[in-house]
C-alpha cells in the first residue's frame, strides 16, 4: 500500500463503489447498511454519517481499518483505495461488471463468446457505427430542444 489517498479520490472511489456494486436487485446499498457492516467488522465506531461524509470528502480521515472494512463490505482489495494503479485497474472492473447486470448487455456478451475474431470485429464495428449516431442525434436533439 503506497500512500495515503487524497480526500477528492477517496471520495470518488467511495462513491464509485456505491454506483457500481449494488444488491442483487440493483439497488444501492444503504449508508445505514455499509455502516453497520463496518461497525461489524471493526469492532469501532462508524456511522451513516461518517460514511456519507467519506464519500462526499467532506472528511478524508478514515482509519486503515475502516477502509479495509469498506474493501471487505463491497469485495474488492483494500488496494483500491491506496495504489492509483491498482484502484484504476479494479474500478475498470467494477464497470464492466456493473455493465453485465444489464440483461441485454450480457445476452449480447454472451452470444458474442461463441464468435470468430473476424465476427467479433464486425460486432464491435455495428456497435461503433450505432454509438456514432446515437451521439449525433443526442448533438442534434440538444442543438433542437
Amino acid at each position: 500500500m503506497d500512500q495515503e489517498p487524497g480526500a477528492g479520490q477517496l471520495a470518488e472511489r467511495i462513491d464509485h463503489l456505491f454506483s457500481v456494486v449494488r444488491r442483487p436487485n440493483g439497488e444501492q446499498h444503504s449508508h445505514e447498511e455499509v455502516a453497520k457492516a463496518c461497525r461489524e467488522a471493526t469492532g469501532e465506531s462508524f456511522s451513516a454519517t461518517y460514511l456519507w461524509q467519506l464519500r462526499t470528502g467532506r472528511r478524508d480521515n478514515p482509519t486503515k481499518r475502516h477502509l479495509e472494512a469498506l474493501a471487505a463490505f463491497f469485495q474488492v482489495p483494500p488496494a483500491y483505495f491506496f495504489d492509483d494503479e491498482q484502484g484504476d485497474k479494479i474500478a475498470q472492473e467494477l464497470e464492466l461488471l456493473g455493465a453485465l447486470r444489464n440483461s441485454a448487455v450480457r445476452q449480447v456478451a454472451l452470444r458474442a463468446v461463441a464468435l470468430s475474431e473476424e465476427g467479433l470485429g464486425t460486432v464491435n464495428d455495428i456497435i461503433d457505427t450505432i454509438q456514432r449516431r446515437e451521439a449525433q442525434r443526442g448533438m442534434s436533439n440538444d442543438s433542437t430542444g
